[in-house]
Formats: C-alpha cells, structure tokens, sequence
C-alpha cells in the first residue's frame, strides 16, 4: 500500500467520524424515529418507511429535511395520515414541504415518509465518499449518509431516540445499536429489530454475509470469512483499548460492543452507539491501533456528550483524537505520544485563521474545519491537562461526562468543569480567550544572562521568556540544564515578554522551553509539518500543482527534510515524471530522515521507477535495501519483499 493511498484513508476516517451538516438556521429538532427498511443487496435497493417525530423551533410552513438524493419520496403523511406535498432540494440533499396551515413554534408532531432508491457514492452528501450502499457481500447505512429524514443542523448535534426494523436475506446479518430479541423469518429474510430509548445518534445500520459473530472478551466480531484469522487479534486490541478508557473515563452507556466490517471502498471508519465499524483491510492491519482508539473514543465523546453546536464541535472531536493520544502514551510510552503531539501540533497549526468558536460558518468537510476540531481540539485539552495537572484532569473529564450524559455540551461547560476541580485557580477565561475564541501560537524565544554567586553558592540565570502574541498568558516549563543537576520551573508567561531568575549549583549549559511540547507553539520543525500537511490535504483533493508549492515551502523552511522530498517524489510518480521522482526520493534518502519511515518507502517507490522502467535488477536491489531496514512501517518489508518476485506495473497502482 503506498503512502499516498494511507493518506486518503485517513482523510476519509476524520470526515465519517466527526461530519456535521452545513450551517443553516435550525427550524425543527428531530426526538425520535421508528423506521421499517428493507434491503435488497442483488438490486442495490433500499426501501423504508420512517416514522419521525420532531419539535418546531420556529413557526414552520416549509420544513426541511436533509435525505440522500438516491433516495425518492413516494409520500409523506401526517399524523391523521393527511398527504403532503414536497419536492426535491438536490444541491442540498433534502426534501422540502409546503404547508397550507403553519406548524407554531414549539408544537412537536410525527410524520411518516415512505421512500426508496438506490444511494451510490455520486448521490452521497459528502462529494466523493460512499456513505450508504445495499450491496454484496455488505450493505452500509452510515449515519451521516443521511440514508432517514433529519434536520438540516442537526447531524451530530441533535440526540434522539430510535426503534429500528431491518429485513435482509437470510443468509446475512446486521448490526446497529440496541439490539432487541432473536431476529424472525419473514418469507425468504429476516427481520433484526433495535431500539435505543436514550437521547443519542443510533443512526448506523451494516448488514453483510458476515460469518457468526466472534467473542473477545465483551466485543462481538462481525466480519467476512476472508477477515475471520484477524479478527480475534484485532478484538483483543478493542478490549485493551476499552478497557483504558473505561478506567480513565469511567463506564460507557453500553459495555456490550460489536466490532463490525466496512467495504473498503467506503469510509476506514465509523461508529454508533455500542457499535464500531472499521474497514475489512484495517482489522487485519497491524498498524490500525490509533484508529481504531479513536472510534472507541466516540462512546464517550460523541455518544455519551455531544457538541451543542458546530462551534462546540472542538470538544468532542478534539477529545476523541486527544483520548487515542493517551492511550497511545499508555501503552506505547512517553515517547511515540510525544511524537504525535508534534504531528497533531502540526494539524492545529495548518489552518488557525478562524477561531475555534465560529467554526460553525465554514464547511464541516473541509480541511480547516477537520484540522482545527480535531487537531485544535485535542491541543487544547492536552493544555488543559498541563494547567491541571493528570489526576485533575481526569476528575474533570469524568466529572463532564457525568453531568451532560446524553446531553450536549458548551465550551462554557468544559471552562466550568475545568474550574471546579483546579482548586488553586481562579479563572480560566484567558486559556479559552486565547484558545478557543482566538488565532494562532505563540513562537517562543529566550534571552538571558548567567551570573557567578559569591562564596561557592553556584549562579543565578537571569532572563525572559519572550513571544509575538500581546495577550497571551500561560504556564510554561522551563528546563535549566546544568553541568550537575537539571533544574525545572513553571514560568508564568503574560504578554510578550515574561522575566525570570533562576539559582542552580552548576552552571548552565542549556535552557529550554517547554522541553516536553505542553504548549502548542511555532517553531521552524513545525513549519515544515505543517507545510507538508497541507499539501497533503491538496493531493487528497486533486490539486497537485497546489500541494507541490506547500511541499517546496516546507523544503525553503528546512532544505534536507526527507518527508518534504518523499511527498514531492510522490507526485512526480503519480505524473510519470518518473526522473524527477527518482531525485526527489533519494533527495528523502539523503535528507535528516525524519520520519524514519521515508527510507524504507523511499528504496521501495525507486524500486517502482527502475521496474516501470525496464531496469529490474536495479529495482530488486532496491527492493532487498527496504528489507534490509525491517522498517515494516503500513507494511513495507512485506510490500518489498513482494515486489522481489512479482515486478511493479503501473496497472496496478490504479488497482
């Protein structure tokens, strides 16, 4: 698998688990659904009937509801059973109906929709991704693929309670949330039944050929036959990982979980409430830890509380990626997860021209509102956690998911839950001020002067902290290197200059600050992360003349950065500018081979251009240099030790 496809797995991963509907003006909330569906794998055909209940937040005579534009209306019926008229918003995804007598603000009513079709990827509300499909061998109704009515706004945000009925062949199951009861023959299918009584996003259904369910621990696997040897080992992974986060975030709503199979052209993951659904190829990935952590998250943040608007979507995105990060510092040490601080750093940095708090105006599918909940968002917990210190912070994320359960949450409540348990402070509106309604990192620089003591009393550093932004105010560590003991300190930073005097015995050698990236910050490393980021964002949307420019200034930034040189090679091999490729990928080679991972890959894509271009035994010593690392980083050993028997092509780089 090359890098390039991981990458568009990724992208794809961060739009299904965290969607959310474009920003309009909310009309009607939707509380409840009993919906009767059937599906029809051999035509491709979905058809339900959705009994839904929802609550006018304005006097309505022209309710709207988003629905997947492979679906068709074939009636809509009141309570009374009274036909009603609608038509058709295709750019919008949505059925809109004309009323003769309004609906009055705060007047709840139920309405019936009878509708079927056949949703392909080109029907989908999010371009380009396939989020509902009835199909063989697995047929997927995600959630955000709005495959039932919903409001406008209120995808991810709105809770609601629902009864499900779902009818497949016989020789399939299914898989949602709040199974009910033994499924029943109904003719030549069967009919599984669910219902979720709790205020929550039950909205995900997968039914597939999938053999009987596997046990580990309390995960039900659901996968193909061709899946079956990993999945043992992949739930194994789901319940370390469960189990973390219940002891540190305490219990879920459900502790009964299912694990189940996605196509792997669709999504790399989703979930639901006591569901976890993950794509076929990544359950037998080894390399699926983090993903998978994140979708688990969900059953706290996102299930368990979610955002009360877009503009709080921060909160549980960023929690969710924040939640995986401890897990990996957990089970991986303090190292790889200071690792991924710097990459997640990276993230929030690459698109922070819009505040946190009005993330609502922009497209809940493009790269800067992904990048900043995300990304922003576990950055700010992970702050937050420096402020409060662990035992704190945990008490207080346990602290919120208790109060708001099946609730939504503000960033007020995360401010209020966060004072109540860090006893010495008495405000933490700079840290949101700054943080959440604020723009950009500080880019710290350090200037000072070591004086002798007299009498043998050692010396004292005398000196300031200084950065570019006037209203920042923060705690920083600062780390004294001496020629005998290290000394630490906390630095109150405020403004953009902040003195301190520090004593030490030894004289120091070396002063830095924030040694261990507490602090989302600016530093040149980052630049280059950054740049590279956005190009790769760029590559995943099509425009490779943009992601080259965003390469090269993460090349002017740092002139031997071997993942800038990696991804430039990249694109030349997707061109077949297959010269300009080779160069750039020993460029990566001959760079500071951070990450490490861009040697392994590196001898393996030079390994592609000397097969594509007839020169084999170039390519198999190539090939035998990736093996030599045992860097088997997303499979690259097994992928060159492939390549040593079966030659490259570039048919099947389009496979």
């Amino acid at each position: 698998m090359s890098s390039a496809r991981k990458l568009s797995g990724a992208v794809l991963f961060l739009l299904a688990a965290s969607a959310f509907a474009a920003p309009t003006r909310p009309q009607l909330k939707v509380t409840a659904y009993n919906i009767q569906a059937d599906l029809d794998p051999q035509a491709g055909k979905l058809t339900a009937a959705a009994i839904v209940t929802f609550t006018a937040l304005e006097d309505l005579t022209t309710p709207t509801f988003e629905l997947n534009n492979g679906l068709t209306v074939t009636s809509i019926t009141d309570a009374k059973n009274k036909p009603l008229t609608s038509e058709r918003l295709t750019p919008q995804n949505a059925i809109r109906v004309t009323l003769a007598n309004p609906i009055l603000k705060g007047t709840s009513v139920t309405w019936t929709f009878d509708y079927t079709g056949s949703p392909t990827v080109e029907t989908s509300p999010v371009e380009g991704i396939k989020l509902v499909a009835v199909a063989d061998p697995i047929s997927i109704l995600l959630y955000p693929g709005r495959w039932f009515p919903m409001s406008q706004t209120g995808l991810y945000t709105d809770r609601f309670t629902a009864e499900m009925h779902v009818t497949i062949p016989s020789d399939e199951r299914v898989v949602g949330s709040g199974a009910t009861g033994t499924p029943r023959s109904v003719g030549t299918k069967t009919e599984y039944a669910f219902s979720w009584t709790k205020p929550g996003f039950p909205g995900t259904l997968v039914a597939g050929k999938f053999i009987a369910p596997q046990h580990v621990s309390n995960f039900n696997l659901y996968t193909l036959a061709e899946h079956k040897a990993g999945a043992l080992e992949f739930g194994a992974l789901a319940s370390k990982e469960f189990e973390f986060m219940s002891s540190t975030f305490g219990q879920p709503e459900t502790t009964q979980m299912n694990i189940v199979e996605l196509p792997q052209d669709t999504v790399s993951a989703s979930w639901a409430p006591g569901v976890a659904a993950i794509a076929g190829n990544r359950i037998v990935d080894h390399t699926a830890t983090r993903l998978l952590a994140n979708t688990l998250a969900h059953q706290w943040f996102g299930s368990e509380i979610s955002p009360a608007t877009l503009n709080d979507a921060w909160i549980t995105n960023g929690m969710s990626r924040y939640a995986e990060l401890l897990y990996l510092e957990d089970s991986a040490g303090r190292s790889s997860f200071q690792t991924a601080v710097g990459d997640i750093s990276a993230g929030a940095l690459a698109y922070d021209t819009e505040p946190l708090s009005t993330m609502g105006r922009l497209d809940p599918f493009s790269p800067q509102f992904q990048s900043m909940t995300l990304e922003k968002g576990a950055m700010i917990f992970h702050m937050l956690r420096w402020e409060l210190g662990n035992e704190a912070f945990d008490q207080m994320l346990r602290s919120l998911l208790s109060e708001f359960t099946d609730k939504s949450v503000r960033t007020r409540d995360v401010q209020d839950a966060a004072l109540a348990v860090g006893h010495d402070m008495a405000d933490l509106g700079p840290f949101f001020a700054q943080w959440v309604d604020g723009t950009g990192a500080p880019q710290f620089t350090d200037k000072y002067t070591v004086y002798r003591l007299g009498n043998n009393k050692g010396f004292r550093t005398v000196g300031a902290i200084s950065q570019d932004l006037d209203l920042f105010r923060m705690p920083v560590e600062l780390r004294i290197e001496t020629e005998g003991k290290t000394e630490v300190r906390r630095v109150d930073v405020t403004g953009t200059d902040s003195s301190y005097s520090v004593e030490t015995f030894g004289r120091p050698r070396r002063i830095t600050i924030d040694p261990q990236a507490w602090v989302l910050k600016s530093t040149p490393d980052l630049a280059v992360k950054v740049a590279v980021l956005r190009g790769q964002q760029l590559v995943g949307q099509g425009d490779l003349t943009g992601a080259l420019v965003e390469y090269q200034k993460a090349l002017d930034s740092n002139k031997n950065s071997s993942l800038a040189a990696y991804r430039i090679g990249e694109i030349f091999f997707q061109q077949h500018n297959y010269q300009s490729a080779a160069n750039s990928f020993r460029d990566s080679l001959r760079g500071d081979g951070d990450p490490k991972w861009t040697e392994v890959w590196s001898h393996i894509e030079l390994g592609r251009i000397f097969d594509v271009t007839g020169q084999r035994e170039r390519a198999v010593n190539e090939y035998r240099q990736a093996v030599q690392t045992n860097d088997n980083t997303q499979g690259a050993v097994n992928e060159a030790r492939n390549s040593l028997t079966h030659p490259y092509t570039v048919a099947k780089a389009t496979d």
